[in-house]
């Protein structure tokens, strides 16, 4: 098994909700105009994908397009349960 390698200068790790060792890495690679989102099971790295730059921000706004409407949701559900 090769050694984990660290994140790079641009980069974080987010927990999955789930626990078990989960995590999501996403770093950011200038060099090579991508950014990758790797999966990881304790310190394996179990799958990757290479994002190319030019799509960074179709996916952000997707993201943020989801936020957006969880956000709504949560907010009726709270006026709704205020009632």
């Amino acid at each position: 098994m090769q050694p984990v390698r660290p994140l790079p200068a641009a980069g974080s790790v987010f927990f999955d909700a789930r626990g078990d060792g989960r995590a999501l890495r996403v770093s950011w690679h200038a060099e090579s105009d991508i950014v990758v989102l790797s999966l990881w099971r304790e310190n394996v790295c179990v799958g990757s994908f290479r994002l190319a730059v030019d799509e960074v921000p179709d996916f952000i706004e997707l993201l943020r397009e989801g936020l957006d409407a969880a956000y709504d949701a949560a907010s009726r559900r709270r006026r709704i349960s205020s009632v």
